[in-house]
């Protein structure tokens, strides 16, 4: 071997070892467990659903999947420390998408984006809201709470889960449709705003169907009608918005999981087969079916596309609606 080309192979040499230095992280991952950071806090639907799967997640990783609930600011506060996170694959995002995707209509200037901070993972499905009342209203319908809503001359509270949210969009897209106004309270996430709804203190919410369940069954809250295409099995007699008169006000309430920007192609493309595999067994959809949840699977390059099309979607409806934060 001549000096060219003992130069050469030596340099080839070195070159493959930093390559390996640098797979070498990919192949061994993971070795600690992994921190899901969500927007909002325990209890509400985001906690739910993003606890179903983190335990299978963890089991089939080999390393524990550990819930950080970072609620506030419309869901920019979980995002932002998620975006901010090392891209070693120890920090995934567990996102309300539609919710994202609204608060980054709504604020002005805000600090990260789902589209140019995170890497898509995948979609991991939806939860249906529904439109609940505390039961002193004197309302069993949509008609009768519109009317009891105008008679109030916008001397009620109304509930939502926060600034930025779809809860609260939800609420001022409704006020507008029936003419009427009220006094918004935003909370921190359904645990936060449940307790105020049931106690009267505020007059009605548009919330997850996964959150508030229990208090319908229970008696404590009413449902008027469901922000979605279709009824609930759960809650087979009350009706869609359109079925009770107020047409094309159905919501996909989207889910998803993304890594902050940088992360390895190998730990994605892990993440996203794991995901897959616990999305489409049979025993995990039944389980979460029960609890309000529709899980829902799509790659990383669907997840992509589906990301940009619920920004360019939400920030139209917030512009024509011309609703500000308040």
């Amino acid at each position: 071997m001549n000096l060219v080309h003992r130069i050469v192979f030596g340099i080839t040499a070195a070159l493959g070892l930093v390559n390996a230095s640098i797979a070498a992280p990919d192949t061994d991952w993971p070795k600690k467990p992994i921190q899901m950071i969500l927007s909002f806090p325990a209890g509400g639907s985001t906690d739910v659903f993003a606890r179903s799967i983190a335990a299978p997640l963890g089991d089939a990783l080999g390393q524990a999947v550990v819930i950080e609930n970072k609620p506030g600011g419309g869901g920019m506060i979980g995002m932002t420390a998620a975006a901010k996170a090392n891209p070693d694959g120890y920090t995934i995002h567990f996102s309300a998408l539609t919710n994202q995707a609204i608060a980054q209509a709504l604020f002005t200037n805000p600090p990260f984006s789902l589209q140019k901070d995170f890497i898509s993972v995948a979609l991991v499905g939806s939860v249906p809201h529904v439109l609940e009342v505390n039961p002193s209203v004197p309302a069993k319908n949509m008609t009768e709470l519109i009317a009891f809503i105008k008679s109030k001359n916008g001397n009620f509270n109304y509930a939502s889960q926060g600034n930025g949210t779809l809860s609260h969009l939800e609420s001022q897209l409704f006020m507008q449709r029936i003419g009427a106004t009220g006094v918004h309270i935003p909370y921190k996430g359904s645990s936060f705003a449940l307790p105020d709804l049931i106690a009267g203190n505020t007059l009605m919410m548009f919330d997850s169907i996964t959150a508030s369940l229990p208090h319908i069954q229970s008696g404590k809250l009413r449902p008027i009608a469901i922000a979605s295409s279709e009824r609930s099995p759960l809650m087979p007699n009350v009706p869609t918005f359109e079925q009770d008169g107020m047409k094309k006000f159905d919501v996909e309430n989207l889910f998803a999981i993304y890594a902050p920007k940088g992360t390895s192609p190998v730990i994605v493309e892990r993440l996203e087969r794991e995901i897959r595999k616990i999305l489409t067994n049979p025993d995990f959809k039944a389980k979460l079916a029960n609890q309000g949840i529709h899980p829902q699977f799509a790659n990383s390059e669907k997840l992509t596309e589906i990301t940009v099309a619920e920004h360019e979607k939400w920030a139209k409806i917030v512009k024509a609606s011309n609703i500000k934060i308040d």
